[in-house]
């Protein structure tokens, strides 16, 4: 009855088959019924309200009859009946409630088993179906955690590296995945990710077309923060030919669309494994200094244009720009093994203070209403990081920005609180960022020595907002009376915050006597101290803490 209808297969046609799959007596009808639901699911033929009914006819249980069943019809194929129940799931799947239903979370290791067992051309509709269903199921609210847990990396991975039907597709799927879960990936399925990265970087390093830079888009997800690629001999041989083929990319003459991806993948590597995936040599050391170069160059093009940031990513690149930045300082201020020579490290100095320039022009502009930009937050770690190493350059420019720092580093302190920062480009960085100050305290720290940085610091508002910032950075480290949470990130600011206070207490004891901070700092020293005594971990803090208290305490011995 159904075949004689699907010669038609109009809406009446359909309408009849789903009251023949609500009143089937038996199983023969149903599955009669079946052929042409199926038919025209396929033929794109059903819309959200029908696929609805199609649910409401049959529900879950047919389906699930259907995957286990192990005789086909004479005649059939024998995944006959396995593909009909797929192909129902795959139109269920596309109701985003029926996708993270408990009955389609279940069905994710058959999905994978389809995947990596069925690779003949004769499956191809049953592998677009199990695609289907894994991409919507990715898109719920609770499937990248089923998927990791149920084995769809492992699975995707098997996928791609077999090149067979759908691979490509298998790559996509788990870059959607690693978007959403790549620290729960990684620790899960490590060895199969490596082999991916493997296949990638090879593709990467043979390509000699656009493919070549199509993958710089890619490998990036596949480039983990933790575990290090380089404590792993197949991770270190992706480095190598990742090295190489960034290599021959910016040794190139590049369009922009084609060098901005280099640069961030560049920067991804970065962030991942430091300079220790540029190997060592005089070739190498051209390398490192042209990447820093092209950063900067970058830097100053984008940030000195009238409408710098808008044209589309242009935000990203320039974040990965700073990065690139940022190796350079540590690189330059390298005296062991270095793999920059004198000559090179002055050249790169120069440049990067032209790109700092650049990046102060820009905080300058910035308006109250851009300063949750997670952009805005990447500019202050940059200029950070080249304030608490070089002190000297752009020192006017600096101390001019000084007010819009303090202010811009209370705004996000009092909105959140000030604990461990993701990493810049990591997937969790879309979080708003919150502890600014953690970032500028070493240049606060120099500046603060010298008199007018300090008196510009002190006007801004500097040392309120700093105790308030060590009694929040307390808290953290010290949750519970007597029990310290190792966190060296936390513990090296109250460090730093303790230079910066003994700083004021030698050069401007006046303000120590004046200004009521600095009574409730004596208070939290006191309460501090008798926490940190006994702690062997801690003396560096602890010293802190006891040289800044006694210098205090002389300055504050005649008040109550």
């Amino acid at each position: 009855r159904a075949v004689a209808m699907a010669a038609g297969c109009g809406s009446g046609a359909l309408k009849r088959c789903l009251d023949v799959l609500r009143d089937a007596r038996n199983d023969s009808e149903q599955f009669a019924a079946l052929l042409l639901v199926t038919k025209a699911v396929k033929a794109g033929e059903v819309d959200a309200k029908t696929r609805r009914q199609i649910f409401n006819a049959i529900g879950f249980t047919f389906p699930n009859r259907l995957l286990v069943s192990q005789q086909p019809p004479d005649g059939c194929p024998e995944h006959t009946f396995r593909a009909l129940g797929l192909t129902l799931l795959a139109c269920f799947c596309t109701d985003p409630e029926l996708a993270g239903h408990s009955q389609i979370l279940n069905k994710i290791p058959t999905f994978n088993d389809i995947l990596v067992s069925h690779c003949d051309p004769d499956s191809a509709s049953m592998i677009d179906d199990a695609y289907q269903c894994l991409s919507a199921v990715l898109a719920t609210t609770r499937g990248p955690r089923e998927l990791v847990t149920k084995g769809t990396v492992a699975a995707l991975c098997q996928a791609y590296l077999s090149g067979g039907y759908g691979s490509d597709r298998a790559l996509t799927l788990l870059l959607g995945l690693l978007a959403v879960a790549e620290e729960k990936c990684w620790q899960r399925d490590a060895p199969h990710l490596l082999a991916v990265l493997g296949k990638l970087s090879e593709d990467f390093l043979r390509a000699e077309d656009m493919t070549k830079f199509e993958l710089c888009e890619v490998l990036p997800r596949f480039i983990p923060l933790s575990p290090p690629l380089t404590q792993d001999s197949q991770g270190s041989e992706c480095l190598r030919r990742l090295y190489e083929g960034l290599n021959s990319i910016l040794c190139s003459k590049l369009s922009q669309s084609q060098r901005d991806p280099a640069l961030k993948l560049a920067a991804c590597l970065v962030q991942a494994c430091g300079s220790e995936w540029i190997p060592a040599g005089s070739a190498e050391s051209k390398f490192l200094a042209l990447l820093v170069n092209l950063a900067c160059v970058e830097v100053c093009l984008t940030l000195e244009e009238p409408q710098p940031l808008e044209a589309e990513g242009k935000k990203e690149v320039v974040t990965a720009c700073y990065v690139l930045i940022e190796m350079g300082i540590q690189e330059c201020l390298r005296e062991e093994k270095p793999l920059l020579g004198d000559a090179q490290k002055t050249q790169l100095i120069s440049i990067m203070e032209e790109a700092l320039g650049a990046v102060i022009s820009y905080l300058r502009q910035v308006k109250d209403e851009e300063l949750r930009d997670p952009f805005v937050f990447a500019s202050v770690r940059i200029l950070g990081a080249w304030m608490a190493e070089e002190t000297s350059s752009l020192k006017q420019e600096i101390c001019e920005l000084l007010p819009f720092l303090v202010r811009y580093s209370k705004k996000l302190f009092k909105e959140g609180s000030a604990g461990p920062q993701p990493e810049l480009l990591s997937s969790e960085s879309s979080a708003l960022p919150q502890d600014a100050l953690r970032l500028l305290l070493p240049a606060f720290c120099h500046l603060t020595a010298e008199e007018k940085p300090r008196d510009i610091l002190i006007s801004a508002g500097a040392p309120a907002l700093l105790c308030e910032y060590f009694l929040r950075q307390w808290e953290v480290l010290a949750p519970e009376h007597g029990a310290l949470t190792p966190l060296p990130s936390v513990e090296m600011s109250l460090q730093t915050t303790c230079g910066i206070f003994l700083n004021l207490v030698v050069t401007a004891p006046d303000l120590i006597r004046q200004d009521k901070t600095f009574s409730s700092l004596m208070d939290a020293l006191l309460k501090s101290l008798p926490v940190l005594l006994p702690q062997k971990d801690y003396l560096v803090l602890t010293a802190n803490v006891v040289t800044l208290g006694l210098m205090m305490a002389r300055i504050l011995a005649s008040s109550a």
